[in-house]
C-alpha cells in the first residue's frame, strides 16, 4: 500500500509499505479520509513523534475490509470513525471513566502507525460504527468536533450564555456550532484571518473580531464562557481578559512556547474570580463517550455542519509539500483532508 512515512522531523517519504496484518480483536480499515490536525504540523516538521519511522495521521474514517474471527458487531463494508486514543483501561483514570486522562495510552499517528496510508489496523474497541447519513469525510471530522464538545463540557455553557471562541480553525468552528446548539445567544469568534472569521459566521457566530482590540470592544462586561483553541501565548492571555465576573475559560490549544500572564491580566483574573479549565482530548465513559456519539448523530441529521470548513481534498502524494507549507504558513486552509484511496 501507499503511505506517507515520517522518518525524522521534516523527512517525509511517500512510499510503498506492506499492508498491516490484523490480529485478535482487530479490524482492517481501508482509509476513506484523514484530516490534518494542528498537532501534526509540529510533529511532522520539527518536534517528531514517539518513534521513527512512523505513519502519522489520527483524524480518520474508513471502511472495514477484514474482521478478526473473534470480533462481533462489524461487517465488511461498514463505515467507521476511529477515536485515536487507545486507553489502557486499567489505570485509575480509565477505571473512573476519564479516558482522556489515561496514564498509559497508545495513540494513532504518534505512538503507533496512523492513517496517512491506504489501510490501518484498528482494534474493534476503537471503531465507532457510523449511523446512516454520515459521509466518510464527515466521519473523519468527528475528532475535532468531539474535542470542542469535551472542552465545552468543562463549563456551564447553556441557554442564554454569552460565549467567545478564540481561534476559528476546525475545532473553533465546531465550538461555535456547539455553543449555538447548546443555547448560547451570543457567540463571538476571534481570528486574525478574515477568511476564517467569515467561516465562523457560517458556523453560527453572531459577531466576529480580527484583533484583540475588536474582541475586547465586543466583550462588554465579559463572556460567560470563553473557549481558547489557538494555543499561542497572546490568545491564551486574551481568553483570560475576555471572561466575565465568575465566568469560565476552557483551554484546548497546545502552546509550543512559554505562556505568561502580565500582572494586570492576572490581577483581573483574581479579582473577577474567573475559573480556568484545562481540556485534554475528547473522551468520556463509556468509551469513546457522548462527545463522539452525539457528534455522529448530529452530523447524520445535518444539524452539525462539516462541508463548509473543508478547504482541501488531496492524495497522499501531497503530504510532504502540504506539511512544509503549513509549517511555513504559506497556505490558507481550514480542514485539509487526505483521501488515501481516492474519492
Amino acid at each position: 500500500m501507499t503511505a506517507a512515512v515520517l522518518y525524522a522531523p521534516g523527512e517525509i517519504r511517500v512510499e510503498n509499505v506492506a499492508i498491516p496484518t490484523i490480529g485478535s480483536g482487530d479490524l482492517l480499515v481501508k482509509v476513506a479520509a484523514c484530516g490534518v490536525c494542528g498537532s501534526d504540523i509540529p510533529r511532522m516538521n520539527f518536534a517528531g513523534a514517539h518513534r521513527h519511522p512512523i505513519i502519522c495521521g489520527h483524524e480518520f474514517s474508513g471502511f472495514v475490509t477484514k474482521v478478526a474471527p473473534d470480533v462481533a458487531g462489524f461487517a465488511v463494508g461498514d463505515l467507521v470513525s476511529v477515536p485515536p486514543l487507545l486507553p489502557c483501561r486499567k489505570c485509575d483514570s480509565c477505571l473512573e471513566g476519564h479516558f482522556s486522562l489515561c496514564e498509559d495510552y497508545d495513540y494513532f499517528g504518534s505512538r503507533r502507525d496512523g492513517a496517512y496510508a491506504e489501510y490501518v489496523v484498528v482494534p474493534a474497541d476503537n471503531a465507532l460504527l457510523m449511523p446512516a447519513g454520515v459521509t466518510p469525510k464527515a466521519a473523519a471530522m468527528i475528532d475535532p468536533s468531539a474535542i470542542a464538545l469535551h472542552a465545552i463540557r468543562r463549563t456551564r455553557l447553556g441557554k442564554g450564555s454569552r460565549v467567545a471562541v478564540i481561534g476559528a480553525g476546525p475545532i473553533g468552528l465546531f465550538a461555535v456550532q456547539w455553543a449555538r446548539i447548546l443555547g448560547a445567544t451570543e457567540v463571538l469568534a476571534v481570528d486574525l484571518n478574515e477568511q476564517k472569521a467569515d467561516m465562523a459566521r457560517e458556523a453560527g457566530a453572531t459577531m466576529t473580531a480580527t484583533s484583540e482590540e475588536q474582541a475586547r470592544e465586543r466583550a462588554g462586561k465579559g463572556f460567560d464562557v470563553v473557549i481558547e483553541s489557538a494555543g499561542v501565548p497572546p490568545t491564551i492571555a486574551l481568553a483570560v481578559k475576555l471572561v466575565a465576573r465568575r465566568g469560565e475559560a476552557s483551554f484546548i490549544g497546545i502552546p509550543h512556547t512559554p505562556v505568561e500572564l502580565d500582572k494586570a491580566t492576572f490581577s483581573s483574573f483574581l479579582r473577577r474570580e474567573v475559573s480556568l479549565h484545562g481540556s485534554w482530548n475528547s473522551f468520556s465513559s463509556p468509551f469513546p463517550g457522548e462527545e463522539w456519539t452525539i457528534s455522529a448523530e448530529l452530523m447524520a441529521s445535518g444539524v452539525l455542519k462539516t462541508d463548509f470548513m473543508i478547504t482541501h481534498e488531496l492524495p497522499l502524494s501531497e503530504v510532504p509539500a502540504i506539511m512544509k507549507q503549513l509549517a511555513e504558513r504559506s497556505i490558507f486552509s481550514s480542514k485539509i483532508l487526505f483521501l488515501p484511496n481516492g474519492e
